[in-house]
């Protein structure tokens, strides 16, 4: 993986992708690749003006991109069936699971789901479940979801999944990307046992300048902390398209392996792409069996091909 770059990514013709979170930071920068490398991108974003904003800008930064807008809210399961039922496509070669939220104030989703768990974890459950069919009708087809070295503040708490005994910003974000995490694991393995080609992999993208850092300030009112997130952004963070290279690895690169997590190689921060480090306990068996059946009841939605 040594200096491996955008340059890199191998030829995407002929394929179709999805991107959630397209419309900016790492989820633009890795759909512009992807379209540029030839791919066919559905940029899957919850605001339709910023969606399509974020089409019209890629369609100028590459001419000739093969690119379309469709509206996905993860935070609400009626709009993820909607997306669903609407993608239009007999094959899928690649789903990356990127959108998300972060130490937002307490809320909850419009089916009652805590706001991170029910959007970085649950929506992206159930929206892989839906698309679950042309998925495996394609050789070679990939699911990437993005998680965060952040996972390792906190392992999930099975018994209350949605931090309803107690609320802690950081502490819920760190459990929905051990939650990310957990879930590429579990997927990958019921791959295997189906004997499916499908690979489930894991990216982060260590401190990249993205909105993400300023947003949960914001909502809240906490305008020092958001003038620091923003302070960290300027003057640490690689840029938004750095920071996509470990998502564009884990989907492209010809020797990327089931339940693989790729971060940046320098100390998880920033640089080319490497293997990444993560807790013991987003590999445990257990664990994501629970999560999964906890997922599947909570969302409605089942891999009925994948059972176990």
């Amino acid at each position: 993986m040594s200096g491996w770059s955008e340059k890199d990514i191998p030829d995407q013709s002929g394929r179709v992708v999805v991107v959630t979170g397209a419309n900016s930071g790492i989820g633009y920068a890795a759909a512009r690749e992807l379209a540029r490398g030839g791919a066919r991108v559905v940029l899957a974003c919850r605001s339709e003006a910023r969606g399509n904003e974020a089409g019209d800008r890629l369609a100028a930064e590459v001419p000739g991109a093969e690119v379309e807008f469709a509206r996905l809210d993860l935070g609400d399961l009626a709009s993820v069936r909607q997306f669903a039922q609407a993608f239009s496509y007999d094959r899928l070669d690649l789903l990356v699971n990127n959108a998300g939220v972060m130490a937002l104030p307490y809320g909850t989703t419009a089916d009652g789901f805590e706001t991170q768990f029910g959007v970085n974890h649950l929506g992206h459950f159930a929206l892989t479940g839906l698309l679950l069919a042309p998925l495996l009708a394609t050789g070679g087809a990939r699911v990437v979801t993005v998680s965060s070295t952040t996972h390792a503040l906190a392992n999930i708490d099975i018994d209350d999944l949605n931090s309803e005994r107690r609320y802690r910003r950081w502490i819920a974000y760190a459990r929905s990307k051990t939650a990310n995490l957990l879930f590429t694991h579990e997927l990958a393995r019921r791959l295997a046992a189906h004997g499916s080609q499908v690979i489930a992999a894991a990216a982060h993208p260590g401190y990249a300048a993205t909105n993400l850092q300023t947003a949960g300030p914001r909502m809240s009112g906490r305008r020092a902390s958001e003038r620091f997130m923003r302070l960290g952004n300027r003057f640490f963070a690689q840029s938004a398209d750095g920071g996509a290279l470990p998502t564009l690895y884990a989907a492209t690169a010809p020797d990327v392996r089931p339940d693989l997590f790729v971060g940046p190689a320098f100390g998880g921060w920033r640089g080319a792409p490497g293997p990444s480090w993560r807790a013991p306990w987003t590999l445990d068996d257990r664990a994501g069996e629970l999560l999964w059946e906890a997922s599947e009841r909570l969302t409605g939605v089942t891999y009925d091909a994948l059972k176990m």
